[in-house]
């Protein structure tokens, strides 16, 4: 199996639970350092994975990706698409801001990393998918995509058109064996989101606004991507299951005294 953008956070969860559960890995990314720091703590903990560099918006590097998937592991039955600009995003360090203030080159870019970058990997990833006997694709999705958040045009609209590549691809391939699924994910503690608070504490109040009255871990993700792949949900697809502790299902008002 592959994981896109996943030589931390999010996506190093989901390596290292995926290879906890006997699944051989690829995992890829642009920093070597990183992604060969998490294939050789796997492979420490007696799991197989291995790393090869990609960036997401370059469709020769995933191609090659894929290639070297198959000539590693000898197959390919699992994709996950992890890869996402919040660098580029996240509040507090990024670049994204309302659509009258947001040019055209910016908005571009994050939708050549999030949607263009993800069609990369389908086209490159379902033939080896199906040529391999059929398999899954999660899809890692959020929750700005079914809820507006201030500033975020260009990243919920990428969320958005994944959550409906996700039933597109579903419909076309599942005459070959190929699950695909996406996940709504809400706030999750990983390394962009911790700047953030740093950065502005106040953040860490909306944070906090989920039912469970915690932020999602990135364990949390992996978990549910780990069942959507599983043979458990072989009668799930076209789904964009949500993951976000309750946050989306919650009207946010200010909590007021008892009158007296």
């Amino acid at each position: 199996m592959m994981v896109t953008g996943s030589t931390r956070g999010i996506g190093q969860a989901i390596c290292e639970r995926f290879a906890a559960e006997g699944a051989s890995v690829v995992v890829t990314g642009r920093s070597t350092d990183d992604g060969r720091r998490v294939a050789a703590a796997i492979r420490e903990r007696g799991g197989r994975a291995a790393f090869t560099p990609m960036d997401i918006a370059v469709e020769n590097d995933v191609q090659e990706a894929v290639r070297f998937a198959v000539e590693n592991f000898g197959g390919l039955t699992t994709l996950i698409n992890n890869a996402a600009p919040s660098e580029m995003v996240t509040p507090g360090i990024g670049f994204d801001q309302p659509v009258a203030d947001l040019s055209a080159e910016r908005f571009a870019q994050i939708i050549n990393v999030g949607l263009v970058g993800t069609v990369h990997a389908y086209r490159h990833a379902l033939p080896v998918i199906r040529d391999s006997g059929g398999g899954s694709v999660v899809t890692i999705s959020s929750a700005t995509s079914i809820q507006g958040a201030p500033g975020l045009p260009a990243y919920s609209a990428t969320k958005g058109a994944l959550n409906a590549l996700t039933r597109q691809i579903a419909v076309d391939y599942g005459a070959d064996g190929i699950r695909v699924n996406a996940l709504v994910v809400g706030f999750v503690m990983s390394g962009d989101i911790a700047n953030s608070l740093d950065a502005h504490p106040e953040f860490g109040k909306a944070l906090r606004e989920s039912i469970l009255t915690r932020t999602g871990r990135p364990e949390d993700v992996a978990a549910a991507a780990v069942f959507l792949a599983s043979d458990d949900a072989e009668f799930i697809t076209g789904a964009c299951l949500v993951v976000d502790g309750g946050l989306s299902v919650k009207i946010h008002v200010p909590t007021l005294a008892p009158v007296q």
